[in-house]
């Protein structure tokens, strides 16, 4: 299993993970407020297809590199 060396990975400038965190926590809230419990749980796994996809893509468009 290769490990990530996460020494390498440089910061965003600017960017503040939680103010992202709780956006993204509010739209999803307001997205699924109401919601009954498996109309939530079919919201979690198509988010969760959407994610596999990007994944799918991202691996097709440029392949994986080599550990260093």
């Amino acid at each position: 299993m290769t490990k990530l060396d996460l020494s390498t990975i440089k910061p965003i400038p600017g960017f503040d993970c939680l103010k992202w965190k709780q956006e993204r926590q509010a739209k999803i809230y307001e997205e699924t407020k109401g919601m009954t419990s498996e109309e939530y749980l079919e919201y979690v796994r198509r988010g969760a297809e959407r994610f596999d996809e990007k994944q799918r893509l991202r691996r097709t468009e440029r392949p994986l590199e080599p550990p260093r």
